[in-house]
């Protein structure tokens, strides 16, 4: 008798649900910094909730405001078939839930607006059970490098 296929049905996020908090390369000594891009919590005069987008490194005691142009994602490595990358550890426990999953459930496909979900825009490489291991053995990577980042 087989084992119980893992089953990993499809949360219906999309990618930029993960961009408000990134680990990324710090710009001064390429060490893992934080970038936060949420708002703040309590309104400002106008009623509106914002904050300047903000780069914290621990490594180095960078601390300022700035844009996420051009800055290079931590959680990223590369396999023979192309680049694995997430922004963050949520992002990235998501891809690995994915990929480990022999049985992947999505909505149904006349269920309107859902169609194009992060998982459903994956590249085809990563989707392949035959590049499962590979694939995981990537993530694994990555996500040791925030241990020892």
């Amino acid at each position: 008798m087989s084992a119980t296929p893992v089953r990993f049905r499809d949360p219906l996020s999309k990618e930029y649900e993960f961009t408000d908090s990134m680990l990324v390369r710090c710009p001064r000594c390429d060490g893992m910094a934080h970038f936060d891009r949420r708002p703040a919590h309590a309104p400002d005069a106008d009623g509106m909730s914002y904050r300047q987008p903000r780069l914290v490194c621990p490594s180095c005691g960078l601390a300022r405001n700035s844009s996420c142009a051009h800055r290079v994602l931590w959680l990223r490595t590369r396999t023979r078939h192309g680049e694995v990358w997430a922004y963050n550890l949520e992002h990235l426990d998501l891809l690995r839930r994915f990929v480990a999953a022999s049985l992947r459930e999505r909505p149904p496909w006349y269920e309107h607006g859902r169609k194009m979900t992060y998982v459903a825009r994956l590249p085809a490489w990563i989707k392949r059970a035959k590049n499962r291991d590979e694939v995981l053995r990537a993530i694994d990577r990555i996500r040791a490098s925030v241990l020892t980042g």
